[in-house]
């Protein structure tokens, strides 16, 4: 257990390490995202509105036919009345421990094949990323109108992430002699 423990280490520090630049030293993690036309007054309505309700906000919603719906602009909308995109302490720690949860998890089903060659390992690790990415991201591309661009990257981000951390883990965590 101690090895699937450290070896999950490793590959979280992969992870975070590879999350780190991709959203913080580039601009990869603001590919398509745009910024709002005339924020301020933007931001001013939203926050008469909305108040001190942060969510997670559909709309329309109070339309009473399909054919209103389509005809009338739609959205999603992430409010906060306190900045959640600043880049805070708790939000780095919240990241860190959920790449090391993810990246044990992998260690431990890594340690459950008998996969021996290097490459097969990492691939391993590497294929779980990579279903990662489609199941997270697609679907909000498909159901919620993210843009294709920031799809597009955001597996980019995951799936190298997964990358990384399938050479740390398959590095360490090497099969047991028989």
């Amino acid at each position: 257990m101690l090895r699937i423990l450290i070896a999950g280490l490793l590959g979280c520090i992969a992870m975070y390490a590879w999350s780190s630049i991709a959203h913080g030293a580039t601009d990869l993690g603001m590919i398509g995202v745009s910024t709002l036309p005339n924020e301020s007054v933007t931001v001013d309505n939203l926050a008469s509105s909305i108040g001190d309700k942060g969510g997670l906000f559909m709309f329309p919603m109070n339309t009473s036919t399909a054919a209103s719906v389509a005809a009338a602009p739609g959205g999603l909308l992430v409010y906060s009345p306190k900045s959640p995109m600043s880049m805070q302490t708790s939000s780095l720690v919240i990241e860190f421990f959920t790449e090391l949860v993810e990246a044990i998890l992998a260690a431990w089903l890594l340690a459950q094949t008998a996969l021996a060659g290097f490459a097969r390992r990492a691939g391993f690790i590497a294929a779980i990323g990579v279903i990662a990415a489609i199941v997270t991201n697609v679907p909000y591309w498909n159901w919620y109108s993210f843009p294709l661009s920031y799809t597009l990257v955001q597996i980019l981000i995951t799936v190298v992430a997964w990358i990384l951390a399938g050479v740390a883990i398959a590095a360490y965590l090497r099969p047991r002699a028989a």
